[in-house]
């Protein structure tokens, strides 16, 4: 089984790859891989509303969004991390997820998702939510903690002095490895429900 740890920080070695870090080794306790893609210091542009994606199943700007797809499909489990830039989630990271979940025309229902977040003092709950978002529209499962998955810190080594925080993520880390393993026996037993996509209604008719 595997997880893809999406880490939106400018920072290759800040606080949200810290978080991911102590996450990752939890997983390899559960005998799960998992693997961390750096996105946010790479030059990613917004989705343009072109809908090409829906003819060609890739984005039209040929990046890392569509270099990431065939991992994403491969994947058991998603984590989608970011700093709090301004309340919100990094803009970079915000493209890439918007675009990747958009264009890669996968099919994610019942791949377990969990959001992690850093910040110095706030921000950290609109952020949370705001990553969030993209599991429930998906069709994906979201692992709980025992708090949300915010660890606080300016630096890498701020991090570990959050003891909470680090508990928190191993905790989130633990119960997604429960899940992921949860799910393919009930996939082998039961079945996956299924999903229905024959209505898409507007508001405005």
């Amino acid at each position: 089984m595997k997880v893809l740890m999406i880490n939106g920080s400018p920072d290759v070695r800040g606080c949200i790859h810290t978080a991911m870090q102590i996450a990752a080794e939890e997983f390899k306790k559960q005998g799960i891989e998992a693997e961390e893609l750096v996105v946010g210091n790479k030059d990613i542009r917004g989705c343009i509303g072109c809908r090409r994606c829906k003819t060609t199943g890739k984005c039209v700007f040929n990046d890392l969004v569509n270099e990431t797809a065939p991992k994403l499909a491969q994947a058991d489990g998603v984590i989608l991390g970011t700093p709090v830039f301004y309340g919100t989630p990094n803009g970079t990271m915000l493209s890439f997820v918007q675009r990747l979940f958009y264009s890669c025309g996968l099919d994610l229902h019942m791949k377990v998702g969990a959001a992690i977040v850093s910040c110095r003092r706030g921000g950290n709950s609109a952020t949370f939510e705001a990553m969030n978002q993209f599991f429930s529209i998906s069709g994906m499962p979201v692992a709980p903690s025992t708090y949300w998955n915010d660890v606080h810190g300016y630096t890498a080594a701020d991090v570990y002095e959050d003891k909470e925080g680090c508990e928190t993520i191993q905790n989130l880390a633990k119960n997604m490895a429960f899940m992921m393993k949860a799910i393919a026996v009930g996939k082998e037993q039961i079945g996956v429900p299924e999903a229905l996509h024959t209505e898409f209604t507007n508001f405005i008719r």
